[in-house]
């Protein structure tokens, strides 16, 4: 049996991961799929000073308390800086990072450094009456949509569990000063759907930090394609059990 941990991206919820949890405990396997604080059952928590840090902290509490170990570790988005903090914080607790369409950073890097386009949403949320709110993107036009879901139904679902990010969420840095971590297998999963202008992804360094081939894995959707494709990205995450 495998454990897995799905951490949502920014504005999301855990609700994000119900079409996928399903799928990977009917093989025998343990998920954990939690909202982040200020996200879903736990929005009431939101505030400005909710950051990175707080999210990590979440992870690795999680972890800690339920006494997991081996953990398949996955991050989707603005997660992939998540996943990075909590393995470098309990790098024993893990087994794989899973990179899923997320952001990957260095060692004192942020979200404004990973993803660019976020120092402007920062800017419009200082200069909004919170300080503080990022709002979730808006829909866009197929092939676009929201968050790269084009269903209508899905859509309306979609946007019932999305929520303002903090600010300080994309402005606190990713701590990777723990030497152990370098040890740990990665895999990348990319979406290469449709992207909307502006929305970047760095190339995956051919060798991972622990010396091996890196492993990029695709497919063919936006965003969110734990909406999208939940049966395809669950045989994808089988694969690492």
């Amino acid at each position: 049996m495998t454990t897995y941990l799905l951490v949502h991206g920014a504005w999301h919820s855990g609700r994000s991961w119900e079409r996928v949890v399903p799928l990977l405990e009917a093989t025998g396997h343990r998920v954990f799929a939690p909202s982040l604080t200020g996200y879903g059952d736990k929005v009431h928590l939101a505030g400005p000073k909710v950051g990175l840090d707080t999210h990590v902290d979440d992870v690795v509490r999680l972890i800690t308390e339920e006494n997991l170990d081996d953990v398949v570790l996955v991050g989707h988005s603005y997660a992939g800086l998540v996943i990075s903090s909590a393995a470098n914080r309990i790098p024993r607790r893990i087994a794989h990072l899973v990179y899923l369409d997320a952001m990957v950073p260095e060692d004192g890097e942020s979200a404004v450094d990973v993803q660019p386009m976020t120092r402007r949403l920062i800017e419009l949320a200082e200069q909004s009456e919170s300080g503080w709110r990022v709002p979730p993107m808006p829909e866009q036009p197929a092939p676009f949509g929201l968050f790269g879901v084009t269903d209508p139904a899905d859509i309306a679902w979609l946007r019932g569990m999305l929520s303002d990010q903090p600010v300080r969420c994309l402005r606190q840095p990713v701590r990777l000063d723990n030497p152990d971590v370098n040890a740990i297998p990665r895999t990348h999963i990319h979406n290469v759907g449709p992207r909307p202008a502006g929305v970047t992804r760095r190339p995956v360094p051919p060798v991972q930090p622990n010396g091996t081939a890196a492993r990029v894995w695709e497919l063919p959707t936006g965003h969110d394609c734990m909406i999208t494709m939940p049966a395809e990205l669950s045989q994808l995450l089988l694969k690492l059990a």
